[in-house]
């Protein structure tokens, strides 16, 4: 298009056409900042990043927590025309390091420098190979990059998102080095959008901030989305949420009772539901209004890309039956991202996040399960293997297996059975894993054993031991 600016020159166009409309707010601080107060520091920010070393396709590693200088720090990355990588506070060391050593970042941020002696002026437009990398656990339990191949462009006076109207303002709720947050944050700036930031999640406070902000679009998990409509019936009967426009929610499949409880309290257009991974391999989505005469789907394929249901032979399945859920996007394959440290999961160019489902005659997608091992809690993915892989280096483990167990607030729990010698305890066991998971990934309960867990070929069947305890509660929790 021929308006389409490159992300590094976006903050200036804003501040030069709307200089004094408040683009930043660190919510519970005073960091609050204009389009063209935005603009200037970034500017001097990234002149900050030049004389640490940063120059084009440079990585910036951005480890802050979600605050308002989380956002410069990428912006100032952009206007460098290097790439940003978010990564977690929480992260334990050894995790971090071995992320690190897969695209070894020419700056790490960890604080904000002080940059006021420097130049606010304008830098020379420069745009960045791959605008952002992504990382996950890989089905391994070894980290790897996703690198996105977006064009690192957008047209100021369009919304890049489906249902992201430009000019809005946007309650960013989730935690930004995760794939949806980040995304949608990021867009809603590059579309002129207002970023209001949460610092954490606190259901009753996003309800408190789409008032006072007149927030008119925001993205949720399931969770989010539970733990807010169990809030106090008074409390969520007071909210005034008449300037939100869109509520969109990713991050896993939502309980058809939570999905149809917000479409009645928020009205059938404004809730819209995406079923994407990171890789953008392709996308589907649905309105609130269609969901209620496909209850219970994800929505139809956008974007040009295309999604088929397959057999374990590789064949398409008719409507109706299941199978495992592959992605194409419009570009083909490997034009929406590489790996760094993984190879793709797929047949023929058609990849697979690891879903069963089945689709109806009008071409609406619908997950009956995860083929694959991968848990998704609170909206965020772990893998076993690298769980298991900590869990076995503690002395008298044995073995070890960690399943997701279905959960009311968080769609599903990780759980650990081990294998292990009788001192062990499901205290020592967490203890141990403090220092080399983030808290996310560890275990919500462990159930000690001396029965094998593994085959004679060190195989494990995680879906055995998931349907028995699907029936029966599991052992020691911590």
């Amino acid at each position: 298009m021929g308006g389409e600016l490159s992300i590094g020159r976006l903050i200036g166009h804003f501040a030069a056409t709307r200089p004094d409309v408040v683009a930043l707010v660190e919510d519970g601080s005073a960091d609050v900042m204009t389009w063209a107060e935005l603009d200037r520091a970034t500017n001097r920010l990234a002149r900050a990043y030049a004389a640490a070393g940063v120059v084009r396709d440079s990585v910036v590693a951005v480890v802050l927590p979600n605050s308002a200088a989380f956002v410069r720090a990428c912006v100032a990355a952009w206007k460098l025309g290097a790439t940003a990588l978010p990564l977690s506070v929480k992260l334990p060391p050894a995790e971090r390091e071995r992320i690190l050593a897969l695209a070894p970042p020419a700056l790490v941020v960890e604080s904000e420098p002080d940059s006021a002696g420097l130049a606010g002026t304008e830098l020379p437009d420069v745009s960045p190979t791959y605008w952002k990398a992504l990382t996950s656990g890989g089905s391994t339990g070894k980290p790897k990059l996703i690198v996105s191949h977006d064009q690192p462009k957008w047209d100021p006076g369009q919304a890049v998102v489906e249902y992201m109207h430009a000019d809005g303002v946007q309650l960013v709720v989730g935690p930004l080095y995760h794939n949806a947050a980040f995304v949608y944050a990021m867009r809603g700036l590059f579309s002129g959008s207002r970023l209001v930031v949460m610092r954490g999640f606190d259901a009753a406070r996003v309800l408190r901030l789409v008032d006072e902000h007149a927030v008119t679009w925001m993205q949720l998990v399931p969770t989010m989305m539970n733990r807010i409509w169990k809030l106090p019936p008074e409390v969520r009967a007071a909210a005034d949420l008449s300037s939100l426009r869109t509520l969109l929610h990713v991050g896993g499949p939502c309980a058809p009772w939570l999905k149809e409880a917000w479409i009645d309290w928020l009205g059938p257009d404004r809730v819209v539901e995406v079923y994407a991974g990171t890789e953008n391999q392709g996308i589907t989505m649905i309105t609130g209004r269609e969901w209620l005469t496909h209850r219970g789907s994800v929505g139809r394929a956008i974007r040009g890309s295309r999604f088929q249901v397959q057999d374990e032979h590789g064949d398409v399945v008719p409507p109706g039956v299941v199978g495992e859920v592959f992605l194409m996007p419009e570009g083909g394959p490997g034009s929406t991202y590489h790996y760094v440290g993984a190879t793709p999961r797929g047949r023929d160019g058609w990849e697979s996040l690891g879903d069963l489902g089945h689709y109806d005659e009008d071409g609406y997608l619908y997950l009956d399960d995860r083929s694959t091992d991968c848990i998704v809690t609170g909206g965020a993915n772990v893998y076993p293997a690298e769980v298991e892989g900590a869990l076995d280096s503690y002395p008298g483990v044995r073995a070890s297996a960690v399943i997701g167990l279905p959960d009311e607030d968080l769609g599903q729990r990780v759980v650990a059975i081990v294998e292990a010698d009788q001192h062990v305890t499901a205290a020592a066991l967490d203890e141990h894993l403090r220092s080399l998971l983030a808290p996310y990934k560890r275990p919500r309960a462990y159930e000690l054993t001396r029965s094998a867990l593994r085959d004679e070929a060190g195989k494990v069947r995680r879906a055995a031991l998931r349907a028995e305890r699907r029936t029966s509660p599991t052992g020691a929790t911590s």
